[in-house]
């Protein structure tokens, strides 16, 4: 049997990956701009061009959806937002400050500031299900700990003085979640930038000369 026009555009057509990214990509925009419990599926569905069929065959629940986000967009955000700067960057102080001053240049040049995805979640979502608390802990674990780890390489390296390298990692992730809250309170990046300064003074006394 011969194969028609349009079977050969619906072969074409036809990518469960590629649909899975896009519903992924407009659920976080949207979870991101509106919030998770103002966003309906129908509204996903349209937004993303996709039938229910397609949307429900990938994420059967809302929550299923909530939490790929979480899981796989937020967790990436932060990876390389945060981890991978602070990773390769010359020493872990360098690339704390640059992740600040890109950020804060970013959030000037929008004249927007829609907040830290994660944060946002977690101020909507840690206390509604367990599932969601446990998926938003592990992204900041994720986070605190490649800190952490910079922090003891450097430390190890003579360029950083003895300090306890978690709690110095869950400070600064503190200390960017809390401004950036702020930030988004007073739609300004002023927040953030006052508490680079200030992070920076801090982080700058451990430096050893080395």
């Amino acid at each position: 049997m011969n194969e028609t026009a349009s079977d050969s555009r619906r072969k074409r057509s036809y990518d469960p990956e590629g649909t899975r990214r896009r519903v992924l990509d407009v659920a976080a925009e949207a979870f991101q701009s509106r919030g998770y419990q103002a966003t309906g599926m129908h509204e996903l569905m349209r937004e993303a061009g996709v039938t229910g069929g397609a949307l429900y065959h990938h994420f059967p629940t809302k929550k299923a959806l909530g939490l790929a986000v979480i899981r796989d967009r937020v967790a990436a955000e932060v990876e390389e937002t945060w981890i991978k700067p602070v990773r390769t960057a010359p020493d872990a102080i360098e690339g704390i400050a640059a992740v600040f001053e890109r950020i804060a240049a970013g959030l000037r040049r929008r004249g927007a500031v829609s907040g830290c995805p994660l944060n946002n979640l977690v101020l909507e979502l840690a206390l509604a299900d367990p599932d969601f608390r446990e998926a938003m802990d592990s992204v900041f674990e994720a986070w605190r700990s490649a800190i952490a780890a910079r922090l003891r390489a450097d430390q190890e390296a003579g360029r950083l003085a003895a300090a306890d390298a978690d709690e110095l990692a869950a400070f600064i992730v503190a200390a960017y979640s809390g401004a950036m809250a702020q930030a988004k309170a007073r739609q300004d990046a002023a927040p953030l930038e006052a508490c680079a300064r200030q992070l920076m003074r801090c982080l700058e006394g451990l430096r050893t000369g080395a």
